[in-house]
């Protein structure tokens, strides 16, 4: 594959009548958003977000030359608790949009995971895994969920809580790809996944799918009937729309699309969907550009994942994707997205429910329309919505801020 990257480049205004979905009053935000003192230094990117019964989890990176260093920090109370350092390297691969994670999981225990080069090529790299007992004082040698050995891609990793295990993750697998011009020379990009137990021994690696697009990110959660994952597809006729599977029995579900978006691209956007679920409630946000006009969505299900409802707009004007969704209490969900208009790149979030009822957009921050920009994240836990983006000034730094949930609130 010759292009990694797909621009949008249409900027149109869409009045919300067009688009059918009336407005919820505003105070079903709750509080206004509020920039909280973030716990990342100078020259900090990649934030990433995660939840626990702990509460927020956040996970960067920060750079000193070609020394890459992921840290991590917990929302205690209203204040992070210091940071703490996963691991250091100089041999990794730092891209902006394949980034790594930290994750508490039921048991206490934290993994942690980045990207590692393993040979000369550009897309040579393997995702690595520590695991900390203590609370991230220390932790294992690093290691590989997959076996392959072949020095191909593998990144684009979701980790998630394992039901009746350890962890879980899936990745995007380079393996049988063929490497060409610093580039993907030919061949499938495949979804795989392993499971470790509670103690950290790996018990599988399993193919999700054989076919999938190069390098849009992963996302993972957990239902009250297991696992579910989504990824962008690639059908042998460049159709690139989002598809679902489930780990059911032992075994992950075939591939089924969340919605027929009929995207067709012979190039990767670069542009992940993202995941959230409560017991058998999931929802799940996505960018797709139809018509070379970009706009993000949200579906949700009542049966975890097995099927989803008609989707709702996210977009106002038009939008560059790079989406997050976090279920609420009241079964609502708020979805975040980069909306463009007018020029202008904005952090954005709404409240939407699955009969389409939107609230009115809330900007989070005004960020640049570039890969410095990254993925702006957002999660919630202990009652409160924690946004985390990167302000892509000289050097970047990754800022936060929170937002007051309501339980139950008023969205009809």
């Amino acid at each position: 594959m010759s292009t990694r990257l797909f621009v949008v480049t249409a900027i149109g205004t869409i009045a919300l009548t067009a688009i059918g979905q009336s407005l919820v009053d505003a105070q079903s935000f709750g509080s206004t958003i509020t920039p909280i003192t973030s716990p990342a230094g100078e020259s900090s990117s990649l934030p990433k977000l995660t939840a626990s019964a702990q509460g927020v989890l956040m996970s960067w990176v920060e750079r000193s030359g070609d020394l890459a260093t992921l840290k991590f920090s917990e929302r205690k109370g209203n204040a992070w608790s210091p940071a703490r350092t996963v691991a250091s390297g100089r041999d990794w691969f730092v891209n902006w949009a394949d980034v790594p994670s930290v994750l508490r999981l039921a048991d206490g225990n934290i993994y942690g995971h980045w990207l590692q080069k393993s040979g000369s090529d550009t897309y040579a790299y393997d995702v690595r895994l520590a695991r900390s007992t203590d609370n991230g004082q220390t932790w294992t040698a690093s290691f590989t969920p997959h076996r392959d050995g072949t020095k191909t891609e593998h990144g684009f990793a979701s980790l998630f809580q394992m039901p009746g295990a350890g962890l879980g993750l899936v990745w995007l697998d380079g393996r049988a790809m063929k490497p060409g011009h610093d580039e993907h020379g030919g061949g499938d990009m495949s979804v795989r996944s392993a499971i470790y137990d509670a103690s950290g021994r790996q018990l599988s690696e399993i193919v999700v799918d054989e076919r999938v697009c190069e390098c849009c990110p992963t996302t993972a959660a957990v239902t009250a009937d297991g696992p579910i994952v989504a990824y962008r597809d690639r059908s042998a006729t460049e159709i690139r729309d989002i598809h679902v599977s489930r780990f059911v029995s032992g075994k992950w579900s075939e591939p089924a699309p969340v919605h027929r978006d009929n995207w067709q691209i012979a190039a990767c956007p670069v542009n992940g969907p993202a995941l959230s679920a409560n017991g058998k409630s999931v929802a799940l946000a996505w960018f797709t550009a139809t018509g070379d006009e970009g706009h993000t969505f949200v579906a949700f299900s009542d049966d975890s994942g097995r099927t989803f409802g008609q989707p709702v707009r996210l977009d106002d004007a038009s939008a560059l994707g790079r989406v997050d969704v976090a279920l609420l209490e009241d079964g609502s969900a708020a979805a975040t997205w980069i909306e463009f208009a007018d020029g202008k790149a904005q952090f954005r979030m709404r409240r939407v429910t699955a009969g389409g009822e939107r609230s009115p957009a809330v900007t989070v921050a005004g960020i640049t329309a570039n890969r410095s920009s990254g993925y702006p994240r957002m999660a919630q836990a202990g009652g409160e919505l924690i946004f985390a983006w990167t302000d892509s000034g000289t050097p970047t730094k990754v800022s936060t801020a929170r937002m007051a949930v309501p339980k139950a609130s008023g969205t009809q």
